[in-house]
């Protein structure tokens, strides 16, 4: 019995010498993230940018399977697609998720460069619902013309006064009549 003491105590130390040395590594990493303040990047910014290296149909089919539930298609199907790392993937697809985007052709770059005109609204290859409830009341706005950030604005006008505005803009956006517009921004009370 004797003869196995000496190797048990020397795989114990080597053992918390391995711990003590990973654990000091993991220490002036993390110091040195910190000390170069480095900003995690915006989370609309990585999707959009994630966006921009997919065709329309490789667009499609990641949204499809991001509403289906499929995480880990859609990453893999990411990965595939783009060819970047499994890590950058997976933070493309979670972005993607939380900050849907349209797809933008091409040309996107023409049209990025023009400002966004609220008298031509585009088409979306996906629908947007809005709802807006008060009490027992609950109103819905769904349509291919509307998008996070158009309705940030409709709902920034509703916010400052400009009902009437707000609900011009939504018809604009929508297929819905002036009527129904008002009715919907009436409910706004954030």
């Amino acid at each position: 019995m004797e003869p196995l003491v000496i190797p048990v105590i020397i795989l114990v130390v080597v053992g918390a010498g391995v711990a003590l040395a990973a654990r000091t590594l993991g220490k002036r990493q993390a110091s040195a993230r910190q000390a170069a303040n480095i900003p995690a990047p915006d989370a609309t910014e990585v999707a959009r940018l994630a966006a921009g290296k997919l065709n329309e149909e490789q667009h499609r089919r990641l949204y499809a399977l991001i509403a289906q539930g499929q995480a880990m298609a859609a990453i893999k199907f990411y990965y595939e697609s783009t060819g970047t790392g499994l890590r950058a993937s997976r933070d493309a697809v979670g972005a993607l998720a939380a900050h849907p985007q349209p797809y933008r052709g091409p040309d996107a770059a023409v049209a990025a460069a023009e400002p966004d005109d609220d008298d031509t609204p585009q088409r979306f290859p996906y629908r947007y619902r809005a709802i807006a409830s008060k009490g027992d009341v609950t109103r819905e706005v769904s349509s291919n013309m509307l998008n996070d950030e158009i309705y940030g604005r409709i709902r920034t006008l509703a916010r400052s006064g400009d009902v009437e505005g707000a609900a011009t803009a939504l018809t604009k956006h929508s297929d819905i009549s002036l009527k129904q517009a008002r009715e919907f921004i009436a409910l706004l009370d954030d």
